[in-house]
């Protein structure tokens, strides 16, 4: 087995930072809150999104990813909830091993 990441495991890596960035992680999901004023001065605080994110990302047996929405939503509830103190309607809460720091 070889010890990097596979293309797709990458590339979902990526994305994921690039929507991040451009402030479109979760859309709709995060639609209207500006998560971007939250994080700004909590560099921890975006450390636990992409550990949820990572932590949800499943891998096929090539390495490949199978549910890198599904991660990326999962992601985006945190942040909804961080910055508005509120699950969004409809969505589970966090469980402990999504939000793990490893």
């Amino acid at each position: 087995m070889s010890s990097r990441l596979s293309p797709g495991a990458s590339g979902a890596i990526r994305r994921f930072a690039g929507w991040v960035a451009r402030g479109s992680v979760g859309h709709p999901l995060l639609d209207g809150i500006n998560y971007w004023d939250e994080l700004e001065d909590s560099p921890s605080q975006m450390e636990i999104c992409f550990a949820i994110f990572a932590n949800v990302l499943e891998l096929d047996d090539r390495g490949e990813p199978v549910n890198e929405k599904y991660a990326e939503r999962r992601a985006a509830v945190w942040l909804y909830q961080y910055c508005t103190g509120e699950l969004p309607p409809g969505e589970a809460d966090l469980e402990s091993w999504e939000c793990a720091l490893y």
